[in-house]
């Protein structure tokens, strides 16, 4: 786009319950089966789900589109996250930036068409709620500002821009690029009845080594309250979401805000409050995301971390993460969902649970145990479609027997 267990079950009982002949049934008397979250991200960055290739007709890319949805609706899924401002850029026709290239191959060249429209239409269409995702602070995969649009914002206000690790980023640091940046995600709010607005795991970038973020003059000039970078750099993020969340409310009243984290806040070597876990990157010090406030403060509706690593994985168990976060979430008001790596099913290079179809089966089971995971988003599309060894038919085999409401 990520975060052991004290529970009795062993791992040889996690199988045994996802394999049983009763384990759909069993599934589904969970107490949330009617209304659970059912989800997938669609991702439109760098063409991973859609569309296949940059250039294709305004038909071809409406029918990929629309067997994306007429798939996730076969399988029983409930709710779409679109993916529609990659790199600070539009899937729909927007005042404020261009149209993105992954649709057409040149940046701000019009699709002949308006895809989030499409969207929205043919997800309510299939009775599948869609929630427009946004990436806040990416401009680019690379860092020439003269490869932008020439009517890209950066064009005009190079001074927004940072370049870090091969990419352009926003300077969240920059009153005047959060407020632009909110204007432009509200846009598409406020034009299209979307059910929801999504965001990521990317507020300021992952950490690459060798390379420092240049936010030195933006911290000279807005940091001085703050007793560190780090502080101040969490408080810009925390603005953004709070500042967000009240713009959802103002422009489309009902529409849902969540957040889809990376699933170690802080690992407790660092923070008694942490999980068990030794995780190379913790969103509250390298992303400067504190997601556990946001939640705690109920500043928003939903939180996905996304948890995408096996049961018994040493560094960050998915089991362990799952307590966790259900304990985070436990007295907030904030729905907590799992995101699934259903992208490492089969794939090669991933440890040797990954190969295991009814890996995630077992994800889906040991979190029923938890009142407060209402439901799982799977990454992505492109592979609920392919599911090349079953893993996510596994899913709906052993937990997805019938229909399900998105919880409200």
């Amino acid at each position: 786009m990520g975060q052991l267990s004290r529970r009795a079950f062993t791992l040889a009982a996690l199988s045994t319950l996802a394999t049983a002949p009763g384990a759909a049934a069993a599934a589904d008397r969970r107490p949330h089966a009617a209304t659970e979250m059912r989800g997938v991200w669609l991702a439109t960055v760098s063409n991973r789900d859609w569309p296949s290739e940059p250039g294709l007709t305004a038909a071809a890319q409406r029918e990929e589109l629309t067997t994306l949805l007429d798939k996730a609706a076969r399988c029983r899924l409930n709710t779409v996250m679109f993916q529609v401002r990659p790199t600070a850029d539009a899937l729909w026709p927007s005042p404020y930036e261009p149209w993105s290239e992954y649709l057409t191959g040149t940046q701000g060249r019009s699709p002949g068409w308006d895809p989030l429209g499409t969207a929205v239409k043919e997800a309510h269409a299939r009775g599948l709620r869609l929630h427009a995702w946004f990436n806040p602070y990416r401009i680019a995969n690379h860092t020439d500002p003269g490869r932008l649009a020439p009517t890209h914002p950066v064009r005009k206000h190079p001074d927004w821009a940072v370049p870090y690790g091969g990419k352009l980023y926003y300077n969240p640091g920059l009153p005047q690029v959060r407020a632009f940046v909110q204007r432009a995600m509200l846009d598409a709010v406020a034009k299209y009845p979307v059910d929801g607005v999504h965001f990521d795991d990317y507020f300021y970038p992952y950490p690459v080594a060798g390379q420092t973020f240049d936010d030195d003059a933006a911290y000279d000039r807005y940091g001085g309250a703050f007793d560190s970078r780090a502080a101040w750099r969490r408080d810009n993020i925390n603005k953004l979401v709070r500042e967000m969340a009240a713009g959802v409310r103002r422009a489309r009243p009902g529409t849902r805000f969540g957040v889809s984290p990376f699933g170690v806040w802080r690992n407790a070597s660092n923070d008694p409050r942490g999980s068990d876990t030794r995780a190379g990157v913790q969103t509250y010090d390298d992303l400067h995301a504190d997601t556990r406030t946001w939640v705690r403060r109920h500043w928003i509706d939903y939180l996905v971390p996304q948890l995408y690593w096996n049961i018994g994985f040493a560094a960050a168990d998915y089991a362990k993460l799952v307590d966790w976060w259900a304990a985070v979430a436990r007295g907030s008001r904030t729905q907590l969902y799992i995101g699934e790596a259903l992208y490492k099913a089969g794939a090669a290079g991933q440890p040797p649970a990954w190969q295991d179809p009814a890996e995630l089966s077992r994800h889906l089971t040991l979190a029923a145990r938890h009142p407060r995971v209402r439901g799982h988003v799977f990454f992505a599309a492109r592979d609920v479609a392919a599911d090349p060894i079953g893993a996510m038919s596994r899913v709906i085999a052993d937990h997805y027997g019938r229909s399900a409401r998105p919880p409200r």
